[in-house]
């Protein structure tokens, strides 16, 4: 067995079409880690660069006032979502959905419905990262190298010659394709390696990487596998096995997310928004009891101190700052647990397209899926849950201004 993979090394070296397509895979995974860890790095240095600037910021604002509730007002607070150390990999919903946002004691829905990404237009064309070159690119190339090991023997008349000679088709086929596809997985892999070792990626994560991308390859070789055994020319091959891969790759993945779409119809972010931004402005025109009721029956331990005496007050204000979330709560509950449930239909279907499994299993692993980005939101709801805790017994009590009082205010921490 050695000797023979030995002999179809030496062949291999002497293939100038497979050397062209294996010299691209190598290119086109160093292009991938580099865009990634290029990103990744981008991403961080502006989170870091936002973090030193929110705190002054901040500070800044803090410094003229002189009650509580203008210091809730002006004070505004960076939540972010860090890259984690394999996003590089698979940059996924990052490109799509806000990964930053910098929040205060307003209403909180609109604020995070006004989506903070600069990287809305990859959310259409997609970005080339290895998670895609692993999906996607990957089949092609190892079509490209297997599709015609077969046919083209028997357009040269060798076939019978060299299965005579060899003993057996699986010791003349087999060790020719393995030789091709080890090369091609070395390849893809060996950069991703490397920006691995440089991004700290853990050696687990690494390691589940390598088995996704060995295991959809193996069944794209035999997919090729079973497709070569036709009596067929290579064209009429290599026109069956781009069928069979854009069904696979682009149009059932394309027709399940219109099924999903249609099961599980989703509320527009601006609904929300719009929703919220109408009941903040109404109250302003209401008798300030519709404020306070729905308020308090949020938050009866404040009944005792919701007497309203002046024409403005502050605790009035932030009262219907929040029931402006609470109005917004069942769209907000919905849109959320229609996307959870569109993830999870997704999920489902990528076991018949080995091109949307393997990307989706890339984001899993570099926590820039759907479920992780909603996991983001509700970080910050929780977040903004403890500024509401803060500050509603100093508005509330009536409690002098100290500004001192104010370096407890809470700080946002990411939860990767």
């Amino acid at each position: 067995m050695v000797g023979n993979l030995v002999r179809e090394a030496r062949f291999l070296a002497k293939d100038g079409g497979a050397l062209f397509w294996l010299g691209l895979a190598f290119l086109l995974s160093i292009v991938a880690v580099s865009f990634g860890v290029a990103e990744v790095r981008d991403q961080q240095e502006t989170i870091a660069e936002l973090v030193k600037e929110d705190a002054a910021d901040r500070a800044n604002a803090l410094k003229g006032q002189e009650d509580w509730g203008g210091a809730a007002y002006y004070a505004f607070h960076l939540t972010h979502a860090p890259p984690s150390d394999f996003a590089f990999a698979a940059m996924g919903q990052r490109d799509s959905s806000p990964w930053k946002h910098r929040v205060r004691m307003l209403a909180l829905e609109g604020q995070i419905h006004e989506a903070d990404t600069r990287n809305a237009d990859f959310g259409l064309v997609g970005r080339f990262d290895f998670a895609f070159l692993a999906a996607s690119v990957a089949p092609l190339l190892l079509i490209l190298l297997l599709y015609d090991l077969r046919a083209a023997e028997r357009s040269a008349r060798r076939h019978d010659l060299l299965i005579a000679t060899a003993g057996s088709p699986i010791q003349l086929w087999f060790p020719r394709a393995l030789v091709r596809v080890v090369a091609l997985l070395l390849l893809l892999l060996i950069p991703l390696w490397g920006a691995s070792l440089v991004a700290g990626t853990s050696l687990d994560i690494v390691l589940k990487a390598t088995a996704i991308l060995i295991g959809a390859l193996l069944i794209w070789w035999l997919i090729v596998e079973l497709v070569s055994r036709v009596n067929a020319s290579p064209s009429v091959l290599l026109t069956s096995l781009i069928g069979l891969w854009l069904a696979l790759a682009i149009i059932v993945p394309a027709l399940s997310k219109a099924v999903i779409e249609v099961r599980q119809p989703l509320p527009n972010g601006g609904e929300i928004l719009l929703l919220q931004r109408e009941t903040v402005n109404d109250a302003w025109d209401l008798p300030k009891e519709a404020t306070m009721t729905p308020f308090l029956e949020e938050h009866p331990e404040w009944s005792a101190y919701a007497t309203l005496e002046e024409a403005f007050e502050w605790k009035w204000y932030y009262a219907f700052q929040q029931v402006g979330d609470q109005v917004a709560a069942p769209l907000v509950n919905q849109y959320r647990s229609a996307r959870l449930a569109r993830d999870r239909e997704a999920g489902l279907i990528s076991f018949l397209s080995p091109t949307s499994f393997v990307e989706r299993s890339f984001e899993k692993l570099a926590g820039t899926d759907a479920a992780s980005m909603i996991a983001y939101e509700d970080a910050v709801r929780d977040f903004h849950r403890q500024l509401r805790d803060f500050h509603y017994p100093l508005l509330f009590r009536d409690q002098p201004f100290d500004l001192n009082t104010l370096k407890d205010l809470p700080v946002y921490a990411p939860t990767s």
